[in-house]
């Protein structure tokens, strides 16, 4: 009997991320926002085109948020643990960045992944920076009077005296800087660790419950992923 090899079939990747949770597009990032000085928590000064090479999902958020952020730092939690199991570290970057340069120093960004547990690149800048960057990808931000009564800040245990309203989801590069997906609405997850609960205040607590329309999900962030990488990326 002769044997013959066959070629395996060619498995399909994942699909492109759905329309219901954001935009496709693919441009490359410009050589000027990709080069903007941004620093992490460190104190270390770095950029977007540090991160060449590698898949890069940007996050808008605030230390100070109480209604969105910390429900959306423990989707990357899960996310992140998946990313790590399936050998992925190398290959994947998730970076916070803020929308609240007036607080988010360096120092203040060390103390918040200290509390959540936040392991990735939590990214200030200047405001001016900062403003060119998030402009360039279609996030809105803006400075607004803190709820009344305020919030209290976990790190200084003192009144918040502002807070800032800004867009919900994600922003995907591809490992040539190309953004290639941006995602706009809220997370939705079953529930998140306790220490990223206590940041909540009623709004928070009623978002987890109801994130409303276009709302993604650990899965969909997932996907996104695994879209780019041209291999599925499970939820461990």
């Amino acid at each position: 009997m002769t044997w013959r090899l066959v070629d395996s079939p060619k498995t399909a990747g994942p699909a492109a991320p759905s329309a219901s949770i954001g935009v496709l597009l693919n441009r490359p990032v410009s050589p000027t926002i990709a080069n903007l000085p941004l620093e992490n928590q460190a104190g270390r000064t770095l950029t977007l085109r540090t991160f060449e090479g590698r898949i890069v999902m940007i996050v808008p958020f605030l230390t100070s948020c109480q209604e969105e952020c910390p429900i959306t730092t423990g989707a990357l939690l899960a996310m992140r643990q998946s990313i790590a199991t399936d050998g992925l570290a190398n290959k994947v970057v998730v970076a916070e960045v803020t929308v609240d340069p007036g607080r988010d120093s360096p120092a203040r960004m060390a103390a918040f992944a200290k509390l959540t547990g936040s392991s990735w690149p939590l990214l200030t800048g200047s405001g001016p920076t900062l403003a060119r960057l998030w402009k360039y990808f279609g996030i809105y931000y803006e400075r607004v009077p803190e709820g009344s009564p305020p919030g209290i800040d976990w790190e200084t245990h003192k009144p918040y005296t502002y807070d800032v309203d800004h867009s919900d989801g994600f922003v995907l590069l591809d490992a040539s800087q190309h953004q290639r997906f941006i995602a706009g609405g809220m997370v939705q997850i079953a529930g998140i660790p306790a220490r990223l609960q206590g940041l909540l205040d009623a709004e928070g607590r009623s978002n987890m419950k109801d994130p409303g329309g276009g709302a993604w999900t650990v899965p969909d962030g997932l996907n996104a992923i695994g879209w780019l990488l041209d291999r599925p990326v499970p939820e461990h």
